[in-house]
């Protein structure tokens, strides 16, 4: 089973709206999407395709090689199906893999019984085959295999991320409620920054958006922080090729940025760890890392991007502090940025309320489980009556 040159369906997924920040990337890197959809884009291409994929995409979170389809209403026609595949030309009998699943047949009570149907049915087709078997288990850093099965449909795919993408290597200490990776490069893809002039990260945490907004003005790919993928671990892998696309991404990112990136925060602990993260993505030289209030952050004269990223507090019954904090960013967005583009990441629409300046877009994003909003800030230049405030 030649994979790495037979072109197949593959998926990208991604979390819940980030989809048209991932439709974007992989058209970016030149592939022809055939359709989009809520976590995902779908295209074609071999597992050879998917290798600068995985190296280049930071929107994504696993990148899926179909490698059949079939009718299953219930587990025994599940094992018969497996069983026809020729996993002895995928998983090496010396090897070791594991299985996911997203399933929703009335048949199955818990994923982990399909899980354990899909491992039978490989490892019972490579003894036969082989005279020996691979070993499997829940980890996730050799070959994977995915199977989608909603009602009688099954497909099963070669996941050729293995671990998610979603996370992007260089984040050792993540710190208080750290932004996914890929959220928050998701996030300023949408503020439209054009990468060339100030981005202003107060109350920067664990350094996320700072990072990300380096990595992205430098053209710094998150597969140069890694060096496992699912693909490594498949039958016919040619390691020239995943090095060869390496060297075309260090030799693309610049250096040096002619511009200000600039990440503040009162506490001494969360600066600490931005800097550690930002050494780890070798971008520390690149960023102005402040310890101060948020409302003493230093901002360049050149106009940019401004973005918060401020604790969300309880849906109901929201806390007074907050609320002053809140009300505090809108005052030091309307003061100190003006001509800058401002955007504040919430998942508290009653807070976002005490920002006090009218959001000219509201772009809709999910942390985890949590239904978020980017608002959009026009900071005009001027007197205070070009400000519009919320009523």
């Amino acid at each position: 089973m030649q994979v790495f040159h037979t072109k197949s369906k593959i998926i990208i997924t991604c979390n819940k709206r980030l989809s048209p920040y991932l439709h974007q990337e992989v058209s970016d890197l030149g592939y022809t999407i055939v359709r989009s959809f809520s976590t995902g884009v779908e295209l074609e291409g071999t597992v050879t395709d998917c290798i600068p994929l995985n190296l280049n995409l930071r929107c994504a979170s696993q990148i899926l090689y179909s490698i059949k389809s079939f009718t299953a209403d219930n587990p025994a026609r599940l094992y018969k199906e497996l069983m026809e595949i020729a996993w002895e030309e995928l998983i090496d009998f010396s090897g070791y893999f594991s299985v996911t699943s997203n399933v929703d047949n009335e048949t199955i009570t818990t994923p982990l019984f399909a899980n354990v149907k899909v491992k039978d049915a490989i490892v019972d087709r490579i003894k036969e085959k082989k005279g020996l078997r691979p070993n499997s288990g829940a980890e996730q850093n050799k070959a994977v295999i995915h199977l989608y099965w909603k009602d009688d449909f099954a497909e099963v795919f070669i996941d050729t991320s293995g671990e998610t993408l979603a996370k992007h290597g260089y984040r050792k200490i993540p710190g208080k409620a750290p932004m996914l990776e890929a959220l928050a490069a998701g996030t300023i893809m949408a503020t439209g920054w054009d990468r060339k002039s100030p981005f202003i990260n107060p109350m920067c945490g664990s350094g996320t958006l700072a990072i990300e907004a380096a990595l992205l003005a430098t053209n710094k790919s998150p597969g140069l922080f890694r060096m496992n993928y699912g693909f490594m671990h498949i039958i016919g892998y040619d390691e020239q090729v995943f090095f060869t696309e390496r060297r075309k991404l260090k030799d693309q990112a610049t250096k040096t940025l002619d511009f200000k990136i600039v990440a503040s925060d009162i506490s001494e602990d969360a600066i600490a760890v931005s800097e550690n993260n930002a050494k780890t993505a070798g971008v520390d030289h690149l960023i102005d890392f402040q310890l101060c209030d948020f409302a003493e952050t230093e901002v360049p004269e050149e106009k940019g991007v401004v973005f918060f990223n401020p604790e969300y507090g309880e849906r109901l019954g929201v806390h007074s502090k907050l609320e002053l904090t809140y009300k505090r960013i809108g005052d030091f967005m309307k003061t100190n940025c003006k001509g800058y583009k401002g955007y504040i990441f919430t998942g508290n629409p009653d807070l976002a309320k005490k920002i006090g300046l009218k959001a000219s877009k509201r772009m809709e994003f999910y942390n985890g489980k949590l239904d978020c909003r980017l608002l959009e800030y026009e900071l005009y230049e001027g007197t205070r009556r070009t400000q519009e405030r919320e009523l």
